[in-house]
């Protein structure tokens, strides 16, 4: 039986066709697509699109899943494709994914083709839908939020990678009972990309930073205010800067660099963890040591505060400092923030030793100009 032809939003959801073999091979040779879809032939030859076009994607739908072009309604063209595997029939669940042309991105297709896709579904007695991405595929998550979907946590080294090394693997879902409409996000965008007040900038933390993020989190200073006090690896460095756009996705961690705003270059780097129910959230802030003594840490508490406060909105935020760091109480305290006490123990020092935290708390009317 032929699968049915899906309208929606100005594309057309129908099986491949002989046509589409050249942009089916140009689309899945396109080094983005190579990157993210592990299971794709490298390099990926015509022949390898005769064969899914004929073979691979007939045989989804016989085995219960899909596999559908995504066309242009007015030209037909080939933009991408979107298609259910991995069917769990007893569960009514099936997992969704999706590729789109280099040809067709920035115009929202992956989106309307998934939403279309997943109505589809659910109509036809699909209950919940997953949708997997790697954990540095920010655009793919993006997708999802717009889709509909919510986050439901990481599957560790559940994807491979062309080389065969493990990667995790960021998990999506929608049940067919979920509103409509966009999934909310509990840590918006900064507005423009930034937040400023002229004298520093923050912006989200991005791979490219990784040398100064090194250097910042292995400095001594720094170091000895980690939870435990002890430096991170370069790995972990670069694996946090890979991954700090799905955080800030899922609305865990907010994380940012700080930038001197004359000269662009990296002054430090600072963090709203949404740790807790109710509106609240902990912040962290941390300089380079040239960087120091200028009223920076204390300008990006402010920022992040306002943003939480505006943006976010939080009911309340709070920090925490070792007793006998008195530089990064004074900078919580022209921010606004109060001194509410002391948690004995609460912190890991060294060699499992425990270590007494100080806390500042702020609430919105609270934060200094």
């Amino acid at each position: 039986m032929t699968p049915p032809t899906i309208e929606a939003d100005g594309l057309r959801l129908r099986p491949f066709r002989l046509a589409d073999i050249a942009d089916v091979a140009a689309s899945c040779a396109d080094p983005l697509v190579q990157r993210y879809l592990d299971s794709l032939p490298s390099p990926y030859t015509e022949a390898d699109a005769r064969h899914w076009v004929t073979t691979g994607a007939p045989a989804a739908f016989t085995a219960g899943g899909a596999a559908y072009a995504v066309a242009d309604r007015a030209t037909d063209r080939l933009l991408g494709a979107v298609g259910l595997s991995h069917p769990v029939p007893q569960r009514g669940q099936a997992e969704i994914g999706y590729w789109i042309a280099s040809w067709a991105r920035g115009r929202g297709v992956a989106t309307a083709a998934t939403r279309a896709l997943s109505e589809h579904a659910f109509a036809t007695g699909t209950a919940r839908l997953e949708l997997l991405a790697h954990v540095e595929n920010a655009a793919s998550q993006r997708v999802a939020l717009a889709a509909g979907f919510r986050p439901e946590g990481v599957r560790r080294s559940a994807g491979r990678s062309a080389d065969g090394s493990r990667r995790d693997l960021t998990v999506w879902v929608r049940l067919a009972d979920d509103p409509p409409g966009p999934s909310p996000r509990p840590l918006p965008d900064l507005p423009g990309g930034r937040l400023t007040d002229g004298v520093v900038i923050l912006r989200r933390l991005a791979p490219s930073d990784g040398d100064e993020m090194y250097r910042l989190h292995t400095d001594p200073e720094v170091v000895a205010s980690r939870v435990p006090p002890e430096p991170p690896t370069r790995d972990e460095v670069d694996r946090r800067g890979r991954g700090a756009e799905s955080q800030w996705l899922v609305g865990t961690v907010a994380t940012m660099t700080i930038l001197d705003a004359a000269s662009g270059a990296v002054a430090g780097g600072c963090a709203l963890v949404h740790d807790q129910p109710g509106g609240q959230a902990m912040l962290g802030y941390s300089l380079l040591p040239q960087w120091r003594g200028r009223g920076y840490a204390t300008r990006s508490v402010r920022l992040l505060a306002r943003w939480g406060f505006d943006q976010v909105g939080l009911a309340r935020l709070w920090a925490g400092t070792l007793p006998e760091n008195g530089p990064s109480q004074r900078v919580l305290e022209k921010a606004g923030f109060r001194r509410e006490g002391l948690l004995r123990g609460r912190l890991l020092g060294r060699a499992g030793s425990r270590a007494d935290s100080t806390v500042f708390g702020l609430l919105p009317g609270d934060l200094a100009p």
